[in-house]
C-alpha cells in the first residue's frame, strides 16, 4: 500500500469509523485504529466546547455533546486550524432545535465575537476627517470586524447576562425582530442591537458603501426630510462607534493612519 493510499485510508476511517475502512489495515487493526478515532473525536468536541462556552452552559452538558456528535459525524474538519471548525456548528444546532432559535443565534454571537477579535487591523475615520468629504460621490469603508445578522430571539439579552454572571432570562422570541452587529472597538469584541431601520440602513453600506445611495434608500422609507435626518443620525453613530474606517472616490482613497493623524494616500 502506498503512502498516499495509506494516508487517504486513515482519514476515511477516522472521519467514518466504518467497518470497511477498517478493513483495508488487516484484521488485527481495529482495536488500535479505535484509539485514533476516539482522540480525533474528542478533539473536535473539544475545539466545539471552546469555541461556544456560553452556548454549551445554555443548553447543557449532555444536549450540547449529543449536537457536538451529530456535527462531528455530519461535518469532518475543512480547513488546516482547528479554529475553523466551530464555522457551521450554529448551522447544525438550527437543524437539531428548529424550535429553539435562541440556541442557534446564540451560537452567532460567540462566534461571530470570536473572529471579529482576530479580523484585521482598521483605524476608525474621527469626525474631524469628514469635513472635506463629497458626500454625493463618496463610498465608505467599514472595519473587517463588522458583522451583521437578524436576530428573531432575546440572545443578545442571555450572552449579556451570561458574560456579566448576571441572573440570565427565559429564553423568547422578540415581539418584532432586530438586527444585531458585532465588531471589535481597540482590542475588544462588541455587539449592540439595532432597530430594523438601522440594520436595513448598515446592510445597504454593507454592500455597496455608497452613502448617497444610502441617503435615497432612506428618504424612500420614510421620507425626504426624515431619510436625510436618520441618515446624518446613523453616519454620527457610525462613526462614534468606530465602524467608519475610510473614504473612497473611485481610485482615490482616504483613511486614517493613526487616532491622531490622517493623510489622503
Amino acid at each position: 500500500m502506498r503512502l498516499a493510499e495509506l494516508q487517504r485510508n486513515f482519514q476515511s476511517w477516522l472521519v467514518s469509523a466504518s467497518d470497511e475502512s477498517a478493513s483495508r489495515f488487516g484484521a488485527h487493526a481495529a482495536a488500535g485504529l479505535a484509539v485514533y478515532q476516539n482522540n480525533y473525536r474528542a478533539q473536535l468536541v473539544g475545539s466545539l466546547e471552546a469555541a461556544f462556552p456560553q452556548v454549551r452552559a445554555w443548553m447543557g452538558e449532555e444536549a450540547f455533546l449529543y449536537a457536538a456528535v451529530q456535527h462531528i459525524d455530519k461535518h469532518p474538519p475543512h480547513a488546516w486550524t482547528l479554529d475553523a471548525y466551530a464555522e457551521n456548528f450554529g448551522s447544525t444546532l438550527a437543524t437539531l432545535f428548529p424550535y429553539n432559535p435562541d440556541i442557534h443565534e446564540l451560537a452567532w454571537i460567540e462566534l461571530a465575537l470570536s473572529t471579529a477579535f482576530v479580523a484585521a487591523d482598521a483605524q476608525p475615520l474621527l469626525a474631524a476627517d469628514l469635513g472635506a468629504v463629497n458626500w454625493d460621490a463618496a463610498t465608505l469603508c467599514l472595519t473587517p470586524s463588522l458583522q451583521t445578522t437578524r436576530l428573531t430571539t432575546n440572545a443578545a439579552d442571555i450572552w449579556l447576562a451570561m458574560n456579566n454572571a448576571a441572573e440570565r432570562p427565559e429564553g423568547r422570541m422578540l415581539d418584532t425582530p432586530c438586527g444585531l452587529m458585532v465588531w471589535r472597538r481597540g482590542f475588544v469584541s462588541s455587539l449592540r442591537t439595532l432597530e430594523p431601520l438601522e440594520h436595513d440602513a448598515l446592510l445597504a453600506l454593507q454592500a455597496h458603501g455608497s452613502f448617497d445611495a444610502l441617503c435615497n434608500m432612506l428618504v424612500e422609507r420614510i421620507g425626504e426630510i426624515d431619510g436625510v435626518t436618520e441618515a446624518a443620525a446613523f453616519l454620527a453613530k457610525w462613526i462614534g462607534s468606530d465602524l467608519i474606517t475610510g473614504v473612497e472616490y473611485g481610485s482615490a482613497s482616504y483613511y486614517a493612519l493613526d487616532q491622531e493623524d490622517s493623510h489622503r494616500v
